[in-house]
C-alpha cells in the first residue's frame, strides 16, 4: 500500500505550486490537467492533496479527458475523498469544456459530405456509454431540416423501428435522410446488422420516395460513413 506519512497538505506547498495561485500568476494554460481538477475538486484529504487526488483519478482513466468525461457520479464518488458534490463539479466542468467546443464549431446549413453529418451528431453522441439510434432530416438540396433521436439502447446495440424513422420523416416533410448511431466499444466497423438495415432502410425509403442517403457509425473520435464505403 502507498506510504502517505510523509504527504503534506496543499495549504504547505510553496506558493508559485498551489494550483489557484498558479492560475492567478502564471495564467490557465500553465496548469496540468490534474491542477485544473484540483481547482474544481477545492480539498483532498488527510492523506494527500487534491493535486494528488486529481492525479489519482486521471492515471485511473489513462490520463485520458475524454474517458473522465464519460465517468458516472457514482463512478468518481467512488475514489477517496471524492463525494457527490466533488463528482458533480467535475462532470459539470466537462461537459461545459465539450459544449463550448461544440459552440465553436461552425453551424452546417446545407449536406455536401458525410464529414457534415458528423459535425452535427458528434455533440449528441459523445461520451454515451450506451447505444443511440438518430436520423438528420433533409429537405430539397440535402438542406438541414433537423434531427430526431429515435432510440436508446444497451452497450452494443438499439432497436431502430422503420416505422418510427420515415413517421419523423413524413411529419418533416423531409425529402431525404440520413441514419446516425454510435458504437460506444469505439469500433467504427459496420457490424453485418448496421449494412443489414441500412439495405432495408433504403428500399423502404425508394417506396415512399424518401431518400436514404447515408448511415454514419460514431465514436467519441471518429466516424465511418457507410455510404463513402459503398456499402449502401
Amino acid at each position: 500500500m502507498e506510504n502517505y506519512e510523509n504527504k503534506i497538505s496543499i495549504k504547505a506547498w510553496a506558493e508559485e505550486d498551489r494550483p489557484r495561485e498558479k492560475l492567478s500568476g502564471q495564467g490557465r494554460r500553465a496548469l496540468t490537467d490534474a491542477e485544473l481538477i484540483a481547482i474544481l475538486i477545492g480539498s483532498g484529504s488527510r492523506t494527500e492533496t487534491a493535486v494528488e487526488l486529481s492525479k489519482r483519478i486521471l492515471h485511473h482513466y489513462d490520463n485520458d479527458l475524454n474517458k473522465l468525461g464519460k465517468a458516472s457520479i457514482i463512478e468518481l464518488s467512488k475514489f477517496k475523498g471524492i463525494g457527490e458534490a466533488k463528482a458533480i463539479s467535475i462532470i459539470a466542468a466537462l461537459e461545459i469544456g465539450r459544449r463550448r467546443n461544440d459552440s465553436e464549431a461552425s453551424v452546417v446549413e446545407f449536406i455536401t459530405a458525410s464529414k457534415d453529418g458528423y459535425n452535427i451528431m458528434r455533440r449528441h453522441l459523445m461520451d454515451l456509454n450506451h447505444e443511440e439510434f438518430w436520423i438528420i432530416l433533409l429537405g430539397r438540396s440535402n438542406k438541414v431540416l433537423g434531427t430526431e433521436l429515435i432510440s436508446k439502447g444497451g452497450l452494443s446495440a438499439t432497436i431502430c423501428d422503420p416505422k418510427i424513422i420515415f413517421h419523423a420523416a413524413l411529419q418533416y416533410q423531409a425529402s431525404g435522410i440520413i441514419l446516425v448511431h454510435n458504437h460506444p466499444s469505439g469500433n467504427l466497423r459496420p457490424s453485418h446488422d448496421d449494412i443489414q438495415l441500412t439495405k432495408k432502410m433504403t428500399a423502404a425509403g425508394r417506396i415512399l420516395e424518401i431518400g436514404v442517403l447515408d448511415h454514419l457509425i460514431i465514436t467519441d473520435t471518429a466516424y465511418t460513413s457507410l455510404g463513402d464505403e459503398g456499402l449502401m
